[in-house]
């Protein structure tokens, strides 16, 4: 018998409009699960189920002619994004206790369409690294393999997703943080283009890397939260693209990007690494499907290479320089130490020349990659990775290996590129493979449309792995989990 979090996102929000569930239901329905699986998967730093309820009661108040697409729906929120009156700790300990006093834009966003958090999801400290392993909450494991990870920074909204304890999550991406877990845990996760959604009311912009994003089980509930996300601010550093007349939930429903000519790659960008067998495998399955949809796909070099990893490599360093109070720096973990003390050394102008040089390739890189409308590569150099693979080594050797784990996805937060990652394959134990879709700069909705063209083609990919089982409506209260601070 179905559940409710067997429905979509889109699916919740259309038995709330019919009547046939209320938000308050489906809130408990999730917050239920959240209590016994959420520890498991080590997806929530902090449950708000109080705050969840209102909202959920607030939302079931409103007339139906003013109601979104995703009115209603339970979603959550990444601990690196500002909540006013939410503890948010950004991952770490040296913010083990802060409560914001306002919100993201981003969060006013969902808000504002009647979506209701259920709390903060677990992510890597300060967004640094591409496994959400702290001190501040159980690590976010993959709910396809506990034994793996779920990835990060936007681990535990990949966790979370993944194991139906929320249909769609919000995340964030500086360099693959939401197409890694995505890719981790066979779902969909969307970066896009830059400027497109706001990263306001604070911070610089991150040189243009970082971007909130959706992440869900399939391409139309991630394109009507993106709907959702994409609203112009005024101040922003970066002009957004204009949005598609029918929004991108209305892409990625016609499902009719038209005939492109696609460029395809397997070769490593930013590490001279061997690519798993399974993540070939997939780019294959993809270019196959693509093509048997009507359009050119074309092998090209890879925009950029190894070349480029110093000058990002400099950027990330820069980036992990956010504002920590001095006397808490000894609380940060080994690989957060290692990456600020880098960035310290960094002067003004070897990060000005680092910026323009990067740019100067991202030209010759788009030089190579002229006349293709989209480009397809692995998300991946390997289909997955335990947890604690990374955080057990030096911390130099850490930060190596995830470069060489993930040498595609961080040039796309370079160029700007719209990128998302697809769940189109398996390892021959069942476990998930992505593929990278990349799309030209502010045509997001060319990319939404392939994707969910991709995914019909090949009949849909919201599966789910045993865990999705282990609780339903007539035990849920039995189960229970360790617990989680709440609000």
């Amino acid at each position: 018998m179905a559940e409710p979090h067997d429905l979509t996102a889109l699916e919740q929000a259309d038995a709330i409009r019919r009547g046939e569930l209320s938000s308050v239901e489906l809130v408990e329905h999730h917050l239920h699960r959240v209590e016994a699986l959420g520890d498991t998967v080590g997806a929530f730093v902090t449950v708000t189920p109080e705050r969840a309820r209102e909202a959920a009661r607030a939302a079931d108040a409103v007339p139906a002619d003013r109601r979104g697409p995703l009115h209603g729906v339970p979603t959550a929120v990444k601990d690196l994004t500002l909540t006013a009156g939410v503890r948010t700790t950004f991952g770490s300990a040296a913010f083990a206790d802060f409560v914001p006093p306002v919100d993201a834009d981003v969060v006013r966003f969902m808000a504002a369409a009647g979506l209701v958090s259920l709390g903060k999801t677990t992510t890597s400290e300060l967004g640094c690294s591409l496994y959400s392993e702290g001190l501040v909450a159980p690590p976010a494991r993959n709910p396809w393999g506990l034994a793996y990870t779920a990835g990060g920074s936007s681990g535990g909204a990949a966790a979370a997703v993944a194991a139906g304890l929320v249909p769609v999550a919000q995340g964030s991406d500086g360099g693959g943080s939401l197409r890694i877990p995505a890719s981790l845990c066979g779902l969909v996760g969307y970066k896009p283009s830059r400027g497109l959604v706001s990263g306001g009311p604070l911070g610089f912009g991150g040189f243009g890397l970082p971007v909130n994003g959706p992440l869900g089980r399939t391409v139309t509930d991630v394109a009507a939260l993106l709907d959702v996300l994409a609203r112009p601010v005024p101040g922003e550093p970066y002009l957004p693209p204009v949005a598609p007349a029918g929004g991108y939930l209305g892409a990625a429903r016609a499902a009719a990007p038209g005939r492109l000519r696609i460029g395809r790659f397997t070769t490593p960008m930013l590490a001279d690494e061997p690519v798993h067998p399974d993540c070939v495998a997939a780019v294959d399955r993809a270019a196959a499907l693509l093509t048997e949809a009507g359009h050119e796909v074309v092998e090209v070099p890879a925009p950029l290479g190894p070349a480029a990893w110093p000058l990002f490599e400099t950027l990330w360093y820069v980036l992990a320089l956010s504002p920590v109070p001095p006397e808490r720096e000894s609380e940060l973990l080994p690989l957060t130490r290692f990456l600020r003390a880098r960035g310290a050394a960094v002067g003004a102008g070897p990060l000005l020349a680092a910026l323009g040089e990067l740019q100067a390739q991202v030209r010759l890189g788009v030089r190579r990659t002229a006349g293709c409308d989209l480009l397809l590569c692995p998300t991946l150099a390997a289909p997955q990775a335990p947890v604690g693979a990374f955080a057990a080594l030096d911390p130099a050797e850490d930060f190596d290996r995830q470069r060489r784990f993930s040498p595609y996805c961080a040039i796309f937060n370079v160029t700007g590129d719209p990128s998302v990652s697809l769940p189109l394959g398996r390892t021959a134990d069942g476990m998930p493979v992505g593929v990278l879709l990349t799309g030209r700069y502010g045509d997001d909705a060319t990319l939404i449309a392939t994707a969910a063209q991709l995914e019909h083609g090949c009949g849909g990919w919201d599966q789910h792995p045993a865990i999705w089982r282990a609780v339903d409506s007539a035990n849920v209260n039995s189960t229970s989990g360790v617990g989680h601070p709440s609000t």
